[in-house]
């Protein structure tokens, strides 16, 4: 009988991501001894993001307030909706299996500008706006230790009439114990362009731990809707992400989350995933880049 060290590798992982204190020290203790030696100083807006992403696993701000005069946001919006307009084609035509209403396709109502998996290129505006300060360190900070950015993309979503489903209805990432993503609105986003939304507590730091009823499961992931979310977490306690272009929301979606069902009008939204540097590859944040 021959062993297969690639499996037990994946089984270790599994088991060691069970516990905060084995997932750290185990999995992840060289990047965590390297930044409780050397940790990223955060200003008062920074700071004050982090500690509503330690209480809640969702923090909200602004490119004005948490950037201030940095000019990478406004590459990041220039960049953006150039591309926008030179894939205008290909957005309609998204646009339009959308509506369509085409079955057995993964987030119809979601085309992706950069491609449904992009190689990390560090010279990129999408990388260097989320590695830059203080960005970066909100992230090493959360952690504590030395986050890796596993990836980026802008995302495009379609008005749909349908009832919620896949990522629309609240789930939880499954890739690593703590999973911060960084979504800026690069388009005004209220409730009919379908929010972002969390449910507060939910995450790893957070205090509730029970678990909703689900309707049904994509693979591993469960899906449930908001009654039965509002069963575990009152729905005073849920977070939407409305805001105007330039809105920043920090949060640890291993915490239950929806979003993306927009009704009324659709959404642009950069997106930014950092993960412990063995929960999946990516380039390491080191605290920003100049």
């Amino acid at each position: 009988m021959s062993f297969r060290p690639t499996i037990i590798r994946q089984a270790v992982r599994r088991w060691a991501k069970q516990s905060d204190f084995t997932w750290r020290y185990m999995l992840n203790l060289g990047p965590t001894l390297s930044y409780s030696l050397n940790r990223g100083h955060l200003d008062s807006e920074a700071a004050r993001v982090l500690v509503d992403l330690n209480r809640d696993g969702i923090a909200i701000t602004s490119a004005d307030m948490l950037l201030q005069s940095r000019p990478h946001y406004r590459e990041l919006l220039e960049t953006s909706h150039r591309l926008e307009t030179e894939q205008g084609e290909e957005i309609g035509a998204a646009r339009a299996m959308c509506q369509e209403g085409v079955a057995d396709v993964q987030k119809p109502f979601l085309y992706c500008l950069l491609g449904a998996s992009p190689r990390i290129d560090t010279r990129s505006i999408f990388a260097r706006f989320a590695l830059e300060t203080p960005i970066g360190d909100i992230a090493n900070a959360y952690f504590g230790m030395h986050s890796a950015l596993s990836t980026y993309n802008i995302w495009h979503n379609f008005v749909t009439e349908h009832a919620p489903f896949q990522s629309q209805l609240w789930h939880r990432d499954p890739e690593d114990r703590y999973i911060l993503k960084v979504f800026v609105c690069l388009s005004d986003v209220d409730d009919g362009a379908g929010p972002f939304t969390y449910a507060r507590g939910t995450h790893p730091k957070g205090v509730v731990r029970q678990a909703p009823a689900y309707l049904h499961k994509d693979g591993a992931t469960t899906r449930s809707d908001d009654s039965q979310m509002a069963a575990v977490v009152a729905r005073e306690r849920w977070l939407k992400g409305t805001g105007p272009v330039g809105t920043i929301i920090f949060a640890d979606t291993r915490g239950y989350h929806k979003g993306g069902h927009s009704r009324e009008r659709e959404r642009l939204l950069y997106m930014a995933e950092f993960l412990s540097p063995l929960g999946g590859h990516g380039v390491p944040a080191r605290g920003g880049v100049s």
